[in-house]
């Protein structure tokens, strides 16, 4: 079913008057992020990617500016967003960010958009601990008063469906599910058995369905999304997500969900209640790096920050980026695996996360890039290197069949790759001495997802970069020196917003630096 927005804003304006005094006027009257929703799944593999991306697709093409969101610190799944969207997608995540943090990234990208759309993360109540909704998709919902579309594998089941759905209904009661979309459906005689169980026991809309079909299935992610997407090679399909959507869903009734709270101003939020140990939410604040950047001088004579950017380094989060150019850096890409070096007259260097040993052959040859990385580094300059980009500093990465690579060399010891996830989960890093980004005692959060380790011989070993904590314990993680160089390397993918003293940190060491170099 097909929509347009003029047609829809019309509709709404005959009937403001009815409405006025219930939910404050007409669509059009409405602040844009009160058309919000979130779409979450029943557990992961149930397919809420494959109709996040078809609804976001149905939508856009039917004349809509959405906005995506994405629940937790995944990388993959914005990057699909972007393409289906023409919009960057953002991460919402309340325990990195904690609730004020990820309420500000909320309002200043949903304004301007005709709707907002969150795709969650695993299951709808599964977050950071298996005791509390910490990092869930619950608990963005909870703290934007956002409706939830629930997403089911309704594969081999009709009534069971609907205990389903009311098992998530009633797991919490401040969480408002709104409707459901039933994917792996057999038939259209399916679908009308799971519409007649859902809405006669639960009370809720069977949105629609979506019939099973294994083409449409998102592709695994494997280790050329970004080129792929970039070429364009992925658009068919994603219009062919959007129409299997289209046939069998209702996108007025989407759109009339997402309507269903509207705000007449942001401040009108409910945060609920904090997750634990939620941090201050004036470290999340872009003022205050602009202000620093003033105090700076920053702002007057931007700093140049050198980022690696390319099919084998890719991931930051666009708030990170968003943060340092508040400051007053200027962002300058390379790319290493077209072997370009680091750009003249950098203040600091950035390289970030990626699928550096999908291109172990390619980097190896790329002597010119590796070298200017190394000289670069060598020569004093900021640098933070985080999960590619550490493995990239070490001497040499080993494949899973053995094959051996070498590397920049920077820092001693070898990255192996597994065939098994080495670590995964949420970290709250604390730095350690010689860390210029997050100085001895000062914290910061992030995200952790890795198949390879480093390996050093004890003798070789440098100080770590900080203590890192998780649900399994703390450990000293990293690697950072202590004399010469400014240098952190990590695992952990943080995200500025939990603590933005990292960014001004970095702009005094690239200030510091500068003057020296000049």
């Amino acid at each position: 079913m097909t929509l347009n927005l003029e047609e829809h804003v019309i509709q709404e304006e005959r009937s403001a008057r009815e409405r006025k005094g219930s939910v404050g006027g007409t669509a059009a009257d409405w602040p844009s992020p009160a058309r919000r929703l979130l779409i979450a799944g029943t557990g992961s593999g149930v397919g809420k990617t494959t109709i996040t991306l078809g609804i976001m697709r149905a939508l856009t093409r039917n004349g809509w500016k959405v906005q995506p969101f994405k629940c937790g610190p995944d990388y993959i799944d914005p990057t699909y967003h972007t393409a289906v969207t023409g919009v960057p997608s953002r991460n919402l995540d309340s325990w990195m960010c904690g609730p004020d943090g990820m309420r500000d990234i909320f309002v200043r990208r949903a304004n301007g958009a005709d709707i907002a759309i969150m795709e969650g993360v695993m299951g709808l109540y599964d977050g950071r601990r298996a005791d509390s909704d910490e990092g869930s998709s619950a608990s963005v919902a909870k703290q934007l008063d956002c409706p939830v579309l629930l997403v089911i594998d309704a594969s081999g089941m009709a009534r069971s469906a609907a205990a389903m759905v009311a098992g998530f209904q009633h797991f919490d009661a401040e969480v408002r599910i709104a409707g459901v979309i039933a994917n792996n459906v057999g038939s259209e005689g399916h679908g009308k058995l799971l519409r007649e169980a859902i809405e006669s026991a639960c009370g809720v809309p069977l949105i629609g369905f979506v019939l099973r079909n294994t083409e449409l299935a998102v592709p695994e992610r494997h280790l050329g999304l970004v080129p792929a997407i970039e070429r364009g090679t992925l658009d068919s399909l994603f219009d062919r997500m959007a129409d299997a959507v289209e046939a069998h869903t209702d996108l007025n009734e989407i759109v009339r969900i997402a309507e269903s709270a509207p705000l007449q101003n942001m401040d009108d939020l409910s945060l609920g209640a904090a997750d634990s140990n939620d941090i201050p939410s004036k470290q999340s604040s872009f003022s205050s790096v602009r202000e620093a950047g003033q105090e700076l001088g920053v702002t007057q004579e931007p700093l140049r920050l050198a980022l690696a950017y390319d099919a084998a380094f890719h991931f930051y989060y666009p708030d990170n980026m968003e943060l340092l150019e508040a400051c007053g850096f200027e962002l300058v890409r390379f790319s290493p695996l077209a072997d370009e070096p680091v750009p003249d007259g950098v203040d600091g260097l950035y390289i970030g996360g990626g699928f550096p040993e999908a291109f172990a052959p390619e980097l190896a040859k790329c002597s010119r890039a590796l070298a200017s990385i190394r000289q670069v580094i060598e020569a004093g300059t900021p640098t933070f290197a985080e999960c590619g980009g550490y493995m990239l500093l070490t001497e040499r990465l080993v494949l899973t069949d053995g094959s051996v690579y070498p590397l920049i060399g920077i820092l001693p010891g070898e990255t192996r790759m597994g065939t098994k996830l080495a670590a995964l989960g949420y970290r709250e890093v604390t730095g350690e001495a010689g860390n210029f980004l997050l100085p001895m005692e000062q914290t910061a959060r992030g995200h952790e997802f890795h198949y390879s380790t480093v390996h050093v011989e004890e003798a070789q070993a440098l100080p770590p970069a900080y203590r890192s904590r998780g649900l399994a314990g703390e450990r000293p993680e990293g690697a950072v020196y202590q004399d010469r160089l400014q240098l952190v390397a990590g695992y952990t993918h943080i995200h500025f917003g939990s603590n933005s003293a990292i960014v001004t940190n970095w702009a005094q060491a690239c200030v510091a630096f500068r003057q020296k170099r000049l």
